[in-house]
Order: C-alpha cells, then structure tokens, then sequence
C-alpha cells in the first residue's frame, strides 16, 4: 500500500494538500482534489481517518438530502417521519442539521460532495436516492462521512454507512403469509425496478415461492414503480382479463391504487381478492378493510441514521450496516382460502 508522501509526490502538492483533501478542509480547489482521490485509488492509497483527524477542524452540521419529497404522493409520510427521527436524534448532540430536497434532475447535473461542501456539510444522509442516481454512484468513492437509507452500499470505504430493514426478509415473510393462506393466484405489483428495496423484495418473493414449491413463471407482474395512480391503473386494466385470488404489493402505496381497482370492478376485499402491502403508512390502519402489510419504523431508521453518521464521523463506528426491525401485521385484508 501507498504512503501519503507517494500520493503527493505524483499529485505534485505538498502533504498537507493531501490530507487536508482527505479531511474536507474547503481551502482545497475541488478539481485538485477529485485529482488527489483519483491518484490515491490508483496507487491504492487508504487515509487513517481516525476520530482525532475526523473531529478536529471539521464541520458540525450534518446534512439530510432527501430526493424525490416534493413529488410524494400527500399518502406517502415515510420522509416526514425519516425526518422527525433524524431531528430527534440530532437535537440531543452537538451536532446541527440542515435538510436539502432536491430531485433526480439536479442530481444529473451536480456533484454529491461539491453539493455538501458548498454547504459546510461534515456528514450526510442520502434518502429517497437509487442505484442509478448519480449521488449513489458518487458517494461510493467518496472522502465525505455519509449514510444512505435502503440500499446496501457494496464498498469497503469505511466512512459510508446504510441503515435499513431486511427488506429481502420482509418481503418473504408477507408472500410466504399469503402462500399459507393458500394463495396461489397471485399478482405481483413491484416497485421502480432500478431502487434496491424492489430488487431486495424480489429475492424475498423469490425465496418464498420456492418454499412452496413455486416459481416466479407462476404469478403475474405488475410494474408499478412505486406508484398509487399506475397501480390502479394496471390493475383496473388487468382485472378486466383476470382475476387473481390475492394482489401482492411491494408497497402500501400501490396496495391503495389496487383495492380502488378491485372496488371499482365490483369485487370484494378480502373474499373475492386478498390484498397485503408493505410499509403500514398511517392510513393502512383506516382503509376499509384494513390492509395487512409489513410494519417499517421510519422514525427509528431516522434516529439510528442519525447516529450511525455521528459515530462514522468520530471514527467510533464497529459496523457499516444497521438492520432495524420490521413486522408483518395481519388485518383484515387477506383470507384464507380453502386447502386443495
């Protein structure tokens, strides 16, 4: 491995300039160094980021980029409680917070670590990104502490951290709850194919239909990216030529664009069409019938974000993933068929 005196001699700056790149120190040119970082990968160049040199001169405001709130659908409060456990446990550290939304074009056009240092950003956490975002594909390489929500980050840079449930397991749990009501006509409603959680939930699907002795050729596949309003348009066109015994979602949100279509063609929820979600957003307990779904803790996944970042920032973090639990509730959505 490199030393910090090879990276410099070939970057053509004095030390300091190198460590001062690697520290986020705003007096160094970014363009001098994004050229530090790019020849400190090459000569596999790794810093000690200790908790002196990560604590000491540094930033101590965290940063809460969100993408995509400003065009949530009013059901969706997932951000808002991501939001309030965020607060919460910032409130009681010494550090600040400052919440930036932005969108996927911004992302297109602007850099994730020029974005946070122009802000004075000592630590943030990404949420509502996805594996395409150029933010995502950034942040991998990154000098700058960061935790991201819902995606698994496959790096071995020790200053990027994720916090999230199993969404894999979740999903599983709520198919294979479905498969021992005796459900085998199923329809799948799965998320935007490019987000990690969708591409988890698939594994999870996968794992309990193989259980039970099934494949995905089995069920039918509604891609409604995540969507309330294409949710109920799909299935309102699809229950025009078929008629599952149960609509799987991958979300609570596409759950209630599904049982307005499964209403409006004359249907009943649960004895005619079970439906389960994934989520229970606040209005799941209210809808009629009540939709059994997979319970998320947004305002802990926001407190353990939180202080995941605190902790990668002080160098005190012993791990880089932070599962947080998740709970399947049954209501009044689904029933149970008879055994063949």
């Amino acid at each position: 491995m490199s030393t910090i005196k090879e990276v410099a001699k070939k970057a053509g700056v004095s030390v300091s300039v190198v460590s001062k790149s690697f520290n986020n120190y705003a007096d160094v040119k970014e363009e001098t160094r994004q050229r530090i970082f790019a020849i400190a990968k090459e000569l596999n160049y790794s810093p000690n980021l200790n908790a002196k040199n990560l604590s000491s001169k540094k930033q101590t405001t965290l940063g809460l980029i969100s993408s995509g709130v400003l065009n949530d659908n009013e059901n969706d409060s997932n951000a808002f409680n991501i939001f309030k456990g965020v607060y919460q446990e910032v409130t009681n550290s010494r550090f600040e917070l400052s919440i930036y939304l932005i969108d996927s074009q911004q992302q297109k056009h602007q850099s994730y670590v020029r974005y946070c240092r122009e802000r004075n950003i000592g630590g943030a956490i990404l949420q509502g990104i996805r594996t395409d975002d150029q933010y995502y594909k950034e942040l991998i390489d990154s000098s700058l502490p960061c935790v991201v929500l819902d995606i698994m980050a496959e790096t071995v840079n020790g200053l990027i951290g994720s916090v999230s449930i199993d969404n894999s397991k979740a999903a599983e749990e709520v198919a294979a709850y479905l498969l021992e009501q005796n459900h085998r006509k199923l329809a799948v409603v799965s998320g935007t194919r490019e987000t990690y959680v969708n591409s988890e939930r698939w594994k999870g699907l996968e794992k309990a239909l193989h259980t039970h002795k099934m494949k995905l050729s089995d069920v039918d596949i509604l891609e409604a990216s995540f969507s309330e309003e294409l949710a109920y348009e799909l299935a309102k066109a699809y229950l025009q030529e078929k008629q599952p015994t149960a609509f799987l979602c991958f979300s609570d949100l596409m759950a209630y664009g599904v049982m307005k279509a499964v209403k409006e063609a004359g249907l009943r929820i649960p004895e005619d069409v079970s439906i389960t979600g994934i989520d229970d957003l606040l209005l799941s307990q209210y809808m009629q019938p009540p939709l059994t779904t997979i319970r998320q803790d947004f305002v802990e996944i926001g407190k353990l974000s939180a202080r995941l970042l605190q902790e990668i920032i002080e160098g005190k973090s012993e791990r880089q993933h932070v599962w947080v639990p998740h709970q399947l509730l049954e209501r009044q959505s689904v029933q149970r068929l008879p055994s063949n």
